[in-house]
């Protein structure tokens, strides 16, 4: 049956659609699946929302802390600025800097934490992460005057007991059979606070006060290096460390973080399907409302056939006033949802404040914090699905009213 949509579809379709003469019945049923519709597009699009703003997060703040590539040798780099000159030679590299990888315990006032410490300088590590936007108070250059400072976690000075001007104990493992372990008391001198899983475990001092405590003194452990893009990078390790020679290798982000971006992608997948579903069933609802609308308007559809109208027409009206209805709900529960998605950070926040409590933990999550990033083309998304799921779920109801027979329909009248 090919289905006619004129002027007279459209506004009879609509007129039926906004109008109030309906029973009580058919109109709770209708006020209920434009409810469902709002409630699902609206959960949707915040859960999709904070799901892409775990993903900015991962990308923006904890990958411009954390190599994006690195370069290793297996006895350590004795020249690491021509090696870094090799590496800015790429074309996907934007920035390179060494570094020394040390792994130890802090001891502060009786508490011991496992850290992971990289020796770094100070002007390099500024054009090679992003660091210094969460210094408390800008002291990153303080670790090239000074060999015994250091910079902390915000996370791990809280589980030291630690603030700026705190002594601490850095103390690391020579290995089997090689003696007691290497000391050094540090000073912190400040503290950066990214609210992610990185506050935990890391700290930063001076590159050569740290190669003194390796099995490979005056020597870095690595190049770190970040990239154009970003999924480019192991690509771009394998290309560089294949024009090195022996003994190098390297290593990507995806090798240290990539298990993160897999769960929040599988994640975002299976929670839109999920609640794809949802708009599923409360577009389906519509099936409901415009069945109880046929039966409440039987007279009025077998006048319109008694009167010229075609049952194509009558099947064109239905399917608009089931569109319009899916329109109303899904345009509310767009609105609602880009309203949720930009407001969830700050009410998250707000309700860990006025109940004392931290929901979210980064030794538990990527970030400390709710994120949200509204992306319009989820939105778009989501709303088309509802649309399309709308008038497929009006189809059914609209079959119905066009078989309906006006003598039949009029006898009882």
């Amino acid at each position: 049956m090919l289905v006619v949509f004129n002027r007279f579809t459209l506004s009879v379709g609509a007129r039926y659609a906004l109008s109030r003469g309906s029973s009580h019945l058919v109109s709770f049923i209708s006020r209920m699946s434009v409810g469902g519709l709002v409630i699902s597009v609206a959960l949707l699009i915040m859960v999709l929302s904070v799901m892409n703003g775990f993903d900015r997060e991962l990308r923006q703040q904890i990958l411009q802390l954390m190599p994006q590539g690195t370069i290793y040798n297996r006895d350590g780099i004795e020249n690491p600025r021509a090696i870094m000159a090799q590496i800015q030679s790429h074309p996907q590299v934007t920035a390179a800097a060494p570094f020394v990888n040390l792994e130890g315990l802090l001891n502060a006032r009786g508490n011991v934490v496992p850290v992971q410490t990289y020796g770094v300088e100070p002007e390099l590590e500024q054009a090679a992460s992003n660091v210094g936007r969460f210094l408390r108070n800008n002291r990153l250059m303080a670790l090239a005057d000074n060999p015994r400072a250091v910079i902390l976690g915000a996370a791990l000075a809280a589980n030291l007991n630690a603030d700026v001007g705190s002594q601490i104990t850095f103390i690391v493992p020579r290995g089997e059979a090689r003696g007691s372990p290497n000391t050094m008391a540090l000073t912190v001198v400040d503290i950066f606070d990214s609210g992610t899983e990185v506050d935990q475990h890391l700290a930063l001092m001076n590159i050569v006060a740290a190669s003194k405590m390796t099995a490979h003194p005056g020597k870095v452990s690595g190049i770190r290096f970040n990239v154009k893009d970003l999924f480019s990078a192991g690509q771009t390790v394998l290309e560089i460390s294949s024009q090195l020679p022996m003994g190098y290798y390297g290593r990507d982000w995806m090798r240290t973080h990539g298990d993160v971006y897999q769960a929040i992608h599988m994640s975002k997948k299976l929670v839109a399907l999920l609640l794809l579903l949802l708009i599923g069933i409360a577009a389906f609802n519509l099936i409901a409302t415009l069945v109880m609308v046929v039966v409440d308007k039987q007279s009025d559809i077998a006048i319109l056939r008694t009167q010229g109208a075609r049952a194509r027409d009558i099947v064109g009206i239905f399917i608009v006033q089931g569109a319009i209805i899916g329109g109303v709900g899904t345009v509310l529960g767009a609105i609602v949802g880009v309203l949720l998605s930009h407001g969830v950070t700050a009410g998250v926040a707000g309700l860990e404040s006025i109940l004392g409590m931290q929901f979210m933990h980064s030794d538990v999550y990527p970030v400390s914090y709710m994120p949200s990033q509204v992306l319009w083309s989820d939105v778009a998304y989501i709303c088309g699905s509802a649309l399309v799921l709308s008038v497929l779920a009006s189809i059914y109801p609209a079959l119905k009213a066009a078989r309906i027979l006006p003598a039949e329909a009029l006898r009882h009248e």
